[in-house]
């Protein structure tokens, strides 16, 4: 089964063009509105001091999130040290990755990993992956916004946290597709919104808000399809008040457009 026709939106930002096809693919009408953007953290102390640890060996673990947030703080370091240093330093510790993206990163760089979180790559897995903890001195490398969870489940199980910030999301430059998105759904003219992040539907609501339509756009996700990638994503709307109506069996782009292809309909038939 496919889309067959519904009107799906998106709001994915750095894989925009290929969610776009990949919802063409499945006979889908799109719109495609992107979000968000990743904006490093141009004055980071935290980070500094965390490089200045990390070459002084006074971390037992470093848990990396993501892929991009590793590569930033290698800049980071580069900015003060010499090329390889942050790879260097990395060896001499046991690495922990949230999922593919970071652990392609150590792999490119030579770094081995103690641990990889398998899907749904939440802070759970993460923390599941641990065998111990207790009396460890840990840095978690974090993106967007505080892993406060898994910090505090770390503390709890007697672990010395560093948090590192690398990066924060911002609303991107163009804000016009997004608020087109807004009144759109507000309108009740789209059928299907698919989300890769929590952090996408808190701007599209900031968005709507500004325009004077936050009401009727949550009233309008009431009769769409909400499909989230994954548990992370999913806890996010929870806490803003949106149930989704749906998760794929991986949490995987290329599935959450096929797999919420297929049960669309199925799920709209159900709202009426």
């Amino acid at each position: 089964m496919s889309f067959d026709g519904l009107r799906v939106l998106s709001l994915e930002s750095r894989r925009a063009v290929e969610i776009e096809t990949l919802i063409r693919n499945q006979h889908g009408i799109p719109l495609v509105a992107p979000s968000m953007r990743e904006v490093p953290l141009n004055h980071n102390p935290q980070a500094l001091a965390f490089a200045e640890q990390l070459l002084r060996s006074e971390f037992d673990m470093v848990i990396l999130l993501t892929g991009v947030g590793a590569k930033y703080l290698n800049q980071v370091m580069e900015s003060r040290w010499p090329a390889g240093a942050f790879a260097d330093a990395l060896r001499k510790v046991s690495v922990v990755v949230r999922g593919p993206k970071p652990m392609a990163v150590m792999r490119e760089w030579g770094v081995p990993v103690a641990a990889m979180a398998p899907e749904p790559n939440t802070w759970r897995e993460v923390l599941a992956v641990i065998p111990s903890c207790a009396g460890k001195r840990i840095a978690v490398q974090e993106f967007g916004r505080s892993s406060l969870e898994l910090l505090g489940a770390l503390t709890e199980r007697g672990a010395i946290v560093m948090p590192v910030p690398v990066y924060q999301w911002d609303l991107p430059a163009d804000l016009d597709p997004l608020r087109e998105a807004a009144r759109r759904l507000a309108a009740g003219e789209l059928e299907v919104l698919l989300l890769t992040s929590g952090v996408q539907i808190e701007h599209l609501l900031r968005i709507a808000a500004d325009l004077g339509l936050e009401e009727a756009v949550r009233s309008q996700l009431k009769h769409m399809v909400v499909a989230s990638i994954g548990p992370a994503t999913s806890e996010a709307l929870a806490d803003l008040g949106i149930v989704p109506d749906f998760e794929p069996s991986h949490p995987k782009m290329g599935l959450l457009v096929r797999e919420a292809a297929a049960e669309a309909r199925r799920i709209l038939q159900s709202k009426q």
